[in-house]
């Protein structure tokens, strides 16, 4: 066992499970949470960063298939000062960290550096992925023993041979054969396997992106499958698996057919705020990209609060409904809770800031149908108003504000938090400039979103523009962006339906 190191300093090499975030365990997002450090792969899935805490360093470690990675010395190297520095730091893993991930070297690397560590094991996906597709990789009278083969081979392998695989034992193997990372070896897989005596007519099956929202499953036989993995455009990351359990894949397949199925949306809204809108759209079959350009800062406080004496009360977000209950915790004297309301009628300016309310014990008064100001001041038009709170960010709109005033009541403004620039790697804006669909759902998504591009969107000619309501879609028009759809209704859950009409429209 390695000593302690001073500071508490300290390594876990943990399995993120192959890409459904439903299936990393409890034990990985309880270290996910309280990391100092995260460094993780390119297959991790982005739910499971939005557990980090606010002031974790994230740093990217992975390869794009196909492309440059980071050196694994560079990434040894980094976990080890971190470490030394006294930080708990999270080597995330696609998978386990066991199974092709070269998590017993990294483990050997620390065990020779006297650096404590934790193995915490992950869900493969030869297993998982195979499961997602209705393949069972072991059968009672198919298969009796399954085989994880790394489909790549060695750098230092002569001309023509596979490294360090023996083709004549795996071809003799009574049971499951699983490849990883085998998409590009295919036909010489298939031909090696056929060669030492497999069956070309062995039932295969290629599970692309197995468990997240856009797997697709492609099947044929030793013989053909090659042929069918390019005609399919097949791309890493994919599981190959070889036997006759493939041939369950039909007859088993479980999955529901999904609406979005093979696009991709962007989300720009704030992380804290994103994961409701991507819930709902991988639970379609979209592929989600995370892309927040902005996030939400609380304002410190410039004097006690003090909510008694108003008549009414607007709320015009769901983060200005959690900062000022945040706020109220925090206030010097009771009540600290809902009841600080009481007396007064209670106004949000949508149903997704009637829920924040509601979730804090609140019933809102009013709820205007559309997501906007001016909506919120119709619905307000014949209600008698002497003394009004208006709770919101530093930089809303006037509109409400300047309309009770018009109708002569006292208003008070409460700015609670401000809405700052979330730094966006290029990676990341590479892939939303790319997406089918890139959502904005706020004006301030359009600006910062802009400010990260370097002021010019460069979207793909097929990327569509969706805009969460008018007020959005005036601000994109002022930046020279033109939005295709605009949601009927103006909140997340109009954004999606907006979304799903579109890729209906356009289907038919």
């Amino acid at each position: 066992m390695s000593e302690p190191l001073p500071g508490g300093g300290r390594v876990y090499l943990v399995g993120a499970g192959p890409g459904d975030p439903g299936l990393l365990t409890a034990r990985a997002l309880e270290l996910i949470a309280t990391a100092d450090v995260i460094l993780y792969d390119r297959l991790i899935p982005p739910e499971a960063l939005e557990g980090a805490r606010a002031d974790a360093e994230l740093l990217f470690v992975g390869k794009e298939g196909g492309g440059e990675s980071v050196p694994q010395e560079q990434t040894e190297a980094l976990m080890m000062r971190r470490a030394r520095d006294g930080r708990t730091v999270l080597r995330l893993k696609g998978g386990d960290p066991f199974v092709f991930g070269r998590g017993g070297e990294e483990a050997l690397t620390l065990r020779a550096a006297g650096i404590p560590f934790e193995i915490v094991p992950g869900i493969t996906a030869g297993v998982a992925a195979a499961a997602y597709a209705g393949i069972p990789v072991t059968h009672r009278g198919l298969a009796t023993g399954v085989a994880l083969i790394t489909g790549h081979t060695r750098a230092d392998a002569p001309d023509g041979e596979e490294g360090d695989l023996d083709w004549q034992a795996l071809a003799a193997f009574p049971g499951t054969l699983v490849f990883y990372m085998g998409v590009r070896q295919l036909e010489r897989i298939a031909a090696a396997l056929i060669d030492a005596g497999r069956a070309p007519s062995e039932p295969v099956a290629i599970v692309e992106r197995g468990t997240l929202a856009d797997q697709r499953t492609v099947a044929g036989t030793l013989a053909t499958i090659a042929a069918r993995a390019v005609q399919a455009d097949i791309r890493a990351p994919s599981i190959t698996v070889v036997g006759p359990v493939a041939e369950l894949a039909g007859e088993l397949e479980w999955q529901p057919p999904r609406p979005l199925r093979g696009r991709t949306v962007a989300v720009t809204r704030a992380r804290a705020q994103a994961s409701g809108l991507a819930r709902e759209l991988r639970a379609l079959g979209a592929s989600v990209v995370q892309a927040p350009v902005i996030r939400t800062r609380p304002l410190a406080e410039s004097a006690p609060l003090d909510l008694s004496g108003y008549d009414l009360v607007c709320l015009t977000s769901p983060n200005g409904v959690h900062a000022l209950f945040e706020r109220l915790a925090h206030a010097a004297e009771p009540p600290r809770d809902a009841r600080a309301l009481a007396g007064a009628r209670v106004a949000a300016i949508g149903p997704g800031t009637a829920r924040a309310l509601a979730e804090h014990g609140i019933a809102a008064d009013v709820v205007p149908e559309r997501f906007v100001a001016e909506s919120l001041v119709q619905a307000l038009a014949e209600l008698p108003v002497r003394r009004a709170l208006v709770a919101r960010a530093r930089e809303a709109r006037d509109v409400l504000p300047d309309a009770l005033r018009a109708r002569g009541a006292e208003v008070d403004v409460l700015e609670l938090y401000e809405t700052i620039a979330e730094p966006l790697p290029p990676r990341v804006l590479g892939q939303a400039r790319a997406a089918d669909y890139v959502t904005f759902t706020s004006s301030s998504t359009v600006r910062f979103f802009l400010r990260a591009a370097g002021g010019a969107a460069e979207l793909s000619p097929q990327t569509r523009i969706v805009s969460i309501g008018p007020v959005t879609s005036e601000t994109l028009r002022e930046h020279g962006l033109t939005p295709h759809i605009e949601a009927q209704r103006h909140d997340i859950d109009g954004v999606v339906q907006a979304v799903l009409d579109d890729v209906a429209e356009r289907r038919a």
